[in-house]
């Protein structure tokens, strides 16, 4: 490596490059993103890429953490992709955190079309309508990778996917599986409904409950949740879109349950249920 970083100065070409994409305007411009943190660079340097080529672009990292995670480094050579030593300082203009760890990988975008998503046949999809909080996004994903869903919708009202603190609440599982975005609520319901899934609102309003759904055996359909902005919820008329308005019970005295909270309690009830053809009896009673 040397005792000099390749970067030194905050006005150098790829730094300014790689700092303008905290901003939504230039990652949407070129399509990329950064991702930060030995476990969001293992993931990007494992991922197969698409047809723009690998996903990994280029790293950089501090001279310590190129030592600590000599491994990183070497896969991410190994793929072919540039690697680039930095002063903390440098490393501090790149990264969105306060507390850098690093490890700063370029990427390139990850979506998939819509299309795409239908046409691998899914059977458990979560769709994020109106979702604004960057954390909840990546956390919602999370939940869906961990499982089992087969991919996930991003309504063109949500937030961006590649927010810096969507990608690291998702915790590597971005890479994980096929994210749609940008796709109007009546497509993605239409689209999905089309494909053969079960259309299911989450709202603490809804009339029926998930130990219901659950007890009558009907959660084991493909299913495709469509959950809802953090504050105020699904709009009548996305709730009129589904083809049931589900709430998770709440048994003990909590008014509610916040949004990633009900997605993994959801999802997962989902994917019991599918994993057991002869059904299953409550996942949240006592």
């Amino acid at each position: 490596m040397g005792t000099t970083p390749d970067l030194t100065s905050l006005r150098s070409t790829r730094v300014t490059a790689a700092h303008r994409l905290a901003k939504r305007s230039f990652r949407g411009k070129e399509r990329r993103f950064l991702a930060e943190g030995p476990q969001a660079v293992r993931e990007a340097v494992a991922h197969a890429g698409g047809p723009d080529g690998r996903t990994l672009i280029e790293l950089y990292a501090t001279p310590e953490a190129a030592e600590r995670h000599a491994d990183l480094v070497g896969a991410a050579r190994a793929a072919g992709a540039p690697v680039l030593t930095a002063t903390p300082e440098v490393m501090a203009e790149i990264s969105d955190t306060v507390t850098p760890q690093g490890l700063v990988a370029v990427c390139r975008f990850l979506d998939a079309p819509l299309a795409a998503v239908l046409a691998a046949r899914p059977r458990l999809v979560a769709v994020l309508a109106n979702v604004r909080d960057p954390g909840n996004a990546g956390t919602v994903l999370r939940c869906a990778d961990a499982a089992g869903a087969d991919a996930v919708v991003l309504t063109d009202a949500s937030v961006d996917l590649y927010n810096p603190k969507a990608v690291r609440a998702s915790a590597g599982s971005l890479f994980h599986l096929p994210v749609a975005v940008g796709v109007p609520v009546e497509e993605a319901v239409a689209g999905l409904r089309g494909a053969g899934l079960r259309v299911l609102a989450a709202d603490g309003a809804g009339a029926g409950d998930l130990d219901t759904e659950l007890d009558e055996g009907r959660m084991g359909a493909p299913t495709a949740w469509v959950f809802g902005n953090e504050a105020w919820g699904l709009p009548e008329e996305t709730r009129a879109l589904s083809d049931a308005v589900v709430r998770v019970p709440i048994h003990g005295h909590a008014e509610s349950l916040n949004l990633a909270t009900a997605a993994a309690v959801c999802l997962y009830a989902s994917a019991r249920a599918q994993r057991a053809p002869a059904g299953c009896r409550s996942v949240t009673s006592t």
